[in-house]
């Protein structure tokens, strides 16, 4: 890579980032670009500017951005109208953020003139894969540098010294060993490592911070509407909102009613198995809401045919294929299946927990009609069930036949 003279940083301006800054112009000498990207992590990120410029970093080559509504619009929707969830658990908070990241990276690079991109991300974990796999989709001559790779600060001792080496900050609350680590965007936050790493130890409520306990959460419960059009969220009791204006809203009311906590033993696609605790309160509502109006609008074999098709759908989005002609095949056949998908549907939130309590839709297949038990009105002759039974049965009758005389 010695003919690399310019690189774009995915930078948080957090610790670990700025020594990547610093150790990218001091240790391979390279021309820094920053890019910091406001994906609703909750935390104020206009500071990395300040941080960058002190690392002397011009201002034409700081890049901080407001990526919300794109990231739920684009990537966030899209797959919860698959219904997707990793390992039947996991509503993939972390996952879905990557592509969007590295899709930026890699065009700030062309923006730029640079040659390659930086990520923190470790040896250990996903998102190297996730990083990487998109930005070489989206360009293949890119070139990309991981430092966890490859420097020899392998302790957060050694990492401490290093940055006061080189004249940077290093806060109070770092310096000692973290507890667990975070990451945190609009979906969700995920929390791994320290006290997280034995699987038989309950998770510390301390280490939660998008969501009440549920002991906690209100004794009443609280009713809410989500209004859906061609599957993707638009409006919330009654009012029309934007996609990261109605998660927003959604995580307000998850935070309140302790919903969306999850522990998980999880597969990585590195080979390891890890242990996180995942808060997804808004996700949570919203993910069983479309299940929800997707049970009265979708036909029974669309509806079976996406829940074949989800467990790899979020597989691919897990181990990084999100730029994939698997993934974008899958996902046409998916917003296919949306296109009937409108209508509301109410929950009942409490405890801890989102209540699918009802659902209506213009484009509903429901039809009391042939599900009364009273008088159908000649809706539905019961004597087809007879013919309709006797020929499915049929091979199973020739097998008992069979079996019978041996």
């Amino acid at each position: 890579m010695s003919e690399i003279k310019r690189v774009v940083l995915a930078y948080s301006g957090g610790l670990d980032t700025s020594v990547i800054a610093k150790w990218l112009e001091t240790e391979r000498g390279l021309e820094v670009v920053t890019f910091t990207a406001d994906l609703g992590q909750g935390e104020e990120i206009e500071p990395a500017r300040e941080k960058a410029r002190a690392m002397g970093i011009p201002d034409k080559h700081i890049y901080i951005e407001d990526v919300r509504e794109e990231f739920v619009r684009d990537y966030v929707f899209p797959m919860f109208r698959a219904n997707a969830r990793y390992e039947g658990d996991y509503l993939l908070g972390t996952s879905i953020a990557r592509p969007l990241i590295s899709k930026r990276l890699v065009e700030i690079a062309h923006e730029t003139g640079a040659d390659a991109i930086a990520h923190g991300a470790t040896g250990k974990g996903n998102d190297q894969v996730r990083f990487e796999l998109s930005a070489y989709a989206l360009d293949p001559d890119i070139k990309v540098i991981a430092p966890w790779r490859e420097w020899d600060l392998t302790s957060r001792t050694a990492l401490i010294a290093w940055a006061e080496a080189h004249q940077i900050a290093v806060p109070k609350d770092k310096r000692g060993e973290a507890p667990f680590s975070t990451d945190a965007n609009l979906l969700h936050t995920s929390s791994e490592g320290k006290v997280l790493e034995d699987p038989w130890e309950e998770t510390p409520e301390y280490v939660f911070s998008r969501t009440v306990s549920p002991l906690e959460a209100p004794d009443e419960p609280e009713y809410i509407e989500i209004g859906f059009e061609k599957g993707d969220g638009v409006s919330l009791n009654g009012k029309a909102m934007s996609p990261a204006t109605l998660l927003t809203e959604l995580n307000e009311l998850g935070r309140k009613h302790g919903i969306g906590r999850l522990d998980l033993v999880e597969n990585r696609f590195v080979g390891m198995k890890s242990r996180g605790m995942y808060e997804t309160p808004g996700g949570t509502i919203y993910a069983i809401a479309h299940r929800g109006i997707e049970q009265v609008t979708l036909d029974r074999g669309a509806a079976h045919l996406k829940d074949e098709l989800m467990p790899r759908y979020a597989e691919l989005i897990y181990n990084g294929f999100w730029f994939s002609p698997e993934r974008e095949m899958l996902q046409a056949a998916i917003d296919l299946s949306q296109e009937k998908v409108n209508g509301t549907v109410r929950i009942m939130l409490y405890k801890g927990a989102a209540h699918l309590v009802g659902r209506k839709s213009p484009n509903s297949l429901y039809s009391e009609a042939h599900v009364t038990f009273e008088d159908d009105a000649g809706a539905y002759d019961q004597q087809d069930a007879e013919g309709f039974i006797k020929l499915n049965a049929l091979r199973l009758r020739l097998l008992a036949a069979r079996d019978r005389k041996r």
